[in-house]
Parts: structure tokens; sequence; C-alpha cells
């Protein structure tokens, strides 16, 4: 006979609670005991219970539970289940962080990660077994667009599975903010109406609401050069802008510009001239909103970076030359006011284009869906792998689910010619699918990476790239903080090789998920320990970091409640990583107070844990 001590912990959020009984077993290496207990799950509560089991259970090795009910399958949201047994000080925890509903039996494995190698006991190697072939089925790949990456199979929200959904907190958050967004575009729209915009001066009617402090910054200096320069470093889409290494081919310099091309070449020689050039937009076709045609520009900007460290430009092409159009006008600073800030509003306009399509909604959004689903479908919980990556794809599917039925969907926000948001949005009509194919050949596996990335496009050792700054930093931690966790479990590179989950994981993001991306340097395998922890730096920076640059989210990144590490060990690696996540952040707020725009999108306290924006 022995004496335990039970712990059930409820979920915090709306509707986690259950007016349901719960029956629960103890499962042990000698065998099982059915508990005698009365379990009514209450929300954000933790219930304790003490019972004497007469059997010898031995070394616990799950918690089987089911849910009872009559009328109503009231689901309940289990947090974890925690065990004391007897003659022993230490719990044995059983992580669940999931939705239980349904008559079935739901056996929760003990909490120590393991690799399928590892499983000594038959038991845990049918149980991961049989979860990754039940994953299979509820966790199907789709097809959203040919040729793009591959999607959740899913037609709403209501189809994902319960797990992957917003809990109820979180739906009311971002039901409420879209709602509210929407509310003072209308407002906006009312309030200007009978309004003729004849200055520049009128755009202020529509400056209020909600606004930052950086936003009141920008507002009164949007028309300067220096600032135009500077978000190319260190804006919402820091992404684009690389080092000259030779004029590019299709700038067309006529004669007369001469005195302009000596300055280029110039700039060119002392390691100083920059382009942006959005050449991936020549040809898109453009939206037709309340039949009226829109336009795209595909710009090229060259800008030189100035000894203090300020970018500035010095030509715009709007479009690339053409056999009807062979030298195409450059716009300079020089030019009447008016029509050089024309110009770089239309730079402005289809850096958007890029920003949403290119950079936020394929290489964050939907690589980080392809981790995700790849994830459920292949690593069983007890994998360390899964651990490590399961709080940084919380909700994606649901956003990205959203995201294809109401905003790039044929009649969403990009598409569609009754919503305001649609005017803004020159890609619509199609055109927008014609982006992202050209836009998944730039997807390599380099790109993913800042310190491949960033050094491909020249912009390391610059003191005002902030941006670059801080994703190195922050690269680093999270590379110590996967190895420090892989180092626990494979101690070899034949472990990582000889890993039979891990290399189809490896093979359905790359192979599946991506689309045949090993033509763009994604692996096919992971045969070594280094490869291994940079292939999982790339995914968490990707689903952190990455997207927190292009769109702030609301989760802080390494400070996730749920607990899917077991071992004292593990845990260590992951407090430090959350001292180190604080050091780099006192580190950026000091630099921030002595800067006039500060840099705040890559402070670890803005970024969110998973990309769920």
């Amino acid at each position: 006979m022995g004496r335990y001590r039970i712990r059930v912990a409820t979920g915090a959020w709306l509707f986690s609670g259950s007016h349901n009984c719960v029956q629960l077993w103890l499962v042990g290496e000698h065998g099982e005991a059915e508990l005698e207990l009365q379990l009514r799950p209450v929300r954000g509560e933790e219930e304790e219970f003490v019972l004497d089991i007469p059997e010898d259970l031995g070394t616990l090795q799950f918690v089987k539970l089911r849910k009872q009910h009559s009328l109503v399958d009231d689901a309940w949201f289990c947090e974890r289940i925690t065990v004391q047994g007897p003659g022993t000080g230490t719990e044995t925890a059983f992580p669940c962080y999931r939705w239980v509903q349904g008559t079935g039996v739901l056996s929760l494995p003990e909490g120590t990660a393991r690799l399928a190698g590892d499983n000594t006991l038959d038991v845990f190697q049918k149980h991961r077994e049989k979860e990754v072939k039940e994953r299979q089925q509820i966790y199907c790949w789709a097809t959203w667009k040919e040729g793009l990456p591959l999607t959740i199979a899913a037609n709403c929200k209501d189809d994902l599975p319960p797990n992957m959904r917003f809990h109820e907190e979180k739906r009311l958050d971002f039901e409420w903010a879209l709602k509210a967004g929407a509310l003072e575009m209308v407002l906006k729209r009312v309030y200007t109406l009978l309004s003729r915009w004849n200055r520049l001066e009128d755009f202020d009617q529509i400056f209020w609401g909600q606004k930052s402090s950086l936003a009141e910054k920008i507002h009164q200096c949007w028309q300067d050069d220096d600032l135009f320069g500077y978000q190319f470093l260190n804006g919402a889409n820091p992404m684009l802008l690389r080092r000259s290494t030779s004029l590019p081919s299709r700038l067309v310099l006529p004669s007369g510009t001469e005195e302009l091309q000596a300055r280029l070449e110039k700039e060119l020689q002392n390691g100083s001239l920059f382009e942006a050039d959005f050449i991936l937009l020549d040809g898109i076709p453009a939206n037709v909103i309340r039949g009226e045609k829109q336009y795209l520009a595909a710009p090229l900007v060259m800008l030189k970076m100035e000894p203090n460290g300020k970018l500035l430009p010095m030509v715009i092409q709007i479009q690339p030359p053409n056999p009807s159009f062979p030298t195409p006008t450059l716009f300079l600073p020089s030019d009447p006011p008016l029509a050089w800030l024309l110009a770089k509003s239309w730079v402005r306009n289809s850096d958007f284009q890029l920003h949403q399509l290119q950079y936020h909604l394929l290489n964050t959004h939907l690589v980080a869906e392809v981790i995700a689903v790849a994830t459920m479908r292949c690593l069983p919980g007890l994998h360390p792998v899964f651990k490590l990556l399961v709080p940084h794809i919380r909700y994606t599917m649901e956003i990205n689910t959203r995201a294809r039925t109401q905003l790039i969907s044929d009649g969403g926000i990009f598409d569609q010619t009754c919503q305001l948001l649609s005017q803004a949005a020159s890609t619509g009509g199609g055109g927008h699918v014609q982006l992202l194919h050209r836009a998944v050949d730039q997807l390599t596996y380099c790109s993913l990476c800042p310190p491949d990335d960033l050094a491909d496009r020249g912009l390391l050792g610059i003191p005002s790239a902030l941006y670059a700054h801080d994703a190195l930093q922050l690269w680093e931690i999270i590379a110590r903080y996967v190895a420090g966790i892989i180092q626990l479990f494979y101690q070899r590179d034949d472990v990582v090789s000889g890993d039979p989950e891990l290399q189809a994981w490896c093979r359905e993001i790359t192979e599946v998920g991506l689309c045949q991306a090993q033509d763009r340097g994604f692996p096919l395998s992971l045969q070594s320990q280094a490869q291994l922890c940079h292939f999982l730096t790339m995914c968490v920076f990707t689903c952190t970091a990455q997207h927190g640059a292009i769109n702030q989210g609301q989760v802080p990144l390494g400070h996730h409640k749920e607990e899917y590490f077991s071992d004292p060990k593990a845990k260590a690696v992951l407090s430090q990583f959350q001292t180190d996540l604080e050091n780099l952040e006192k580190e950026i707020t000091a630099r921030n107070k002595q800067l006039d725009l500060p840099y705040e999108y890559l402070k670890p306290s803005r970024i969110e844990n998973s990309v769920t924006i």
C-alpha cells in the first residue's frame, strides 16, 4: 500500500473548467489503479487529492483520464497533473496543455523528454507511435495556392483541431482589436467625407486615434530624406536593402547625368553605395477598386551611407526600362520638392506590397505554419524537439486560417473592392498570388538565417543598422538556448542522424511543406548536432524574432507559462534563455535612450512567443 498525492491543474482561460466528472488512473511499471475521486475541474484551480492505493504500482509511467458526460460534452482544458508517490519527496509531472473532450481515454506519459531510442520500456515507444499516427489523421496538409507552401487542411477556423484554436480571451482580444480598427477607419472616412484635401497638411485629419510615440515622431519628419533612408535599415521592412557591388544594369543613366554617375561610382568605390530594388513587382497586374484601375511601381532606389551613419537617397527610378520606354525618368533630391516626395511615396507604396506579402506573409506566417504542421505530424509529445518548439507554434494555424479566409482570400482585404483597406492593396485581384509565386524563388534557407542573410546583403558591421545588430544578438541568444537543450539529448552526431522521428520531421518541412525546397538550400536530413541546432535556431527565430521585426505581437519571447520540460537541466537552460533575453532588453533600452528614433521592434518584451497576429 502507498499514499499518493495528486494535483490536477485546470487552465485559467474562459470555459476551461467543466461540469462533467473526470475519471483518473495511475499507471506504473507494475500495474495500474483507478482513483476513487470526484473531480469536476474548476477554471484556474489546482485541485489536490490524497489517496491510499493498495497495489504497488512501481515507477509511474502514465496518468490516464476520461471525462464522463450524460447530456452535454463540456470540454475541459487540462494543464497538467502531478503525482507524489510513497516514500519520495519529489513530484512526477504529466504535462497535458490540451482540451479533453468526448468519452475516450487520454494517456499522459511522464513528462521527461525522450528520444525514440531511449525507450527501454516498450510502453513509451508504443505510445509515441500511436500518438503520431493519430496526429497524422488530424493534422493534414492542404494546397492553398499551387506552388506556394502547403497549409493546414482547414476551410475556416472552426475546422481546426481544438488544441490549435485561440483560447477564449485571445479570441475576444483579437476580434475586439479588429472591430476597433474597422470602426476607427469608418469614423475617419465619415469625418473626411465632405472635406477636400488640397494640401499635404490635410492628411492630419486622419492622424488621430490609436498611435505610438514613435508614430508621433515620424509624423513630424515623414517627408525627410533622413527618415526615408532610415526605414530601409530599421523600419518595418529592413529585408530589401543591400550594399551595391556594381551599378545595377537596370539603372540607365542618360546623357546629362554624368555628374550623378560620377558620384554613384565614387560611393561604390568607397563601399558606401546601397540599393533597394523592387524588381519583383515588375509586370504584376494591379488591382481594380470600385471600377478604377490601380497602379504598381517597381522602383529602384540608390542610397549612400554618410560618415555619420545616415543613409540618404541619391536617385529613384520608378520603373525598369522596357522596349517602349528604354530610358525611364530618374528622380533626384534636387527635383522640385513635390516631385521628389511623389517618387518617394511610390517607393513606400511598393515597399508595402513586398513587406506584407513577401516578408511578412510568406517568410514568417507561411513558413511558421509549415513548421507547426510538420511538428504536429512527425514529433510525439515526448520528443525534446517537440517540447522545444511547441510554445513557438501556438495559435499559428488559426491566425493563418483566418488570414486565408478573411484577408488574402478571393474577396479578402487584398482582393475585394468594397473594403476601405483594399485601397492600399494595389496587388489585389490576383496580383498578390503572382507576387507570392515570385517571392518563393527567393525564399532560401540562408534568407531565413540573419548571419547568412545580412552577410549576403553586405549589412554586417554598420553601426546605424539597428535591426541587423539586434537580430544577430537575438539569433545568438536563441542559438545558445537551442544548443543547451539539444546537447542534453544528442551527445553525438550519430544520435542526430539516427533519430527517425527527427529525420521524418526535417523531410516533412523541406520536401512536403515547403514543396521540394532542397533546391533552395533547405536540408532534407540533419546529420550533425551543429546542423540540427542551426535548423532549430532558424525555426525559433522565424516564429518569434523575425515576425516581431516585421509585425509587432503580444506574448513575450521565452516566457510561456506551460512547462513542457520536466527535467531540471532543461528547465535551467530555459531559465538562462530568459536571463539572456532580459539582459538584451536592458542593453537595447539603454541604447535607445541615446537615439532620436528608438528601435524597439526586436526588444525581447515586444517579441511574441509565436506567430499569433
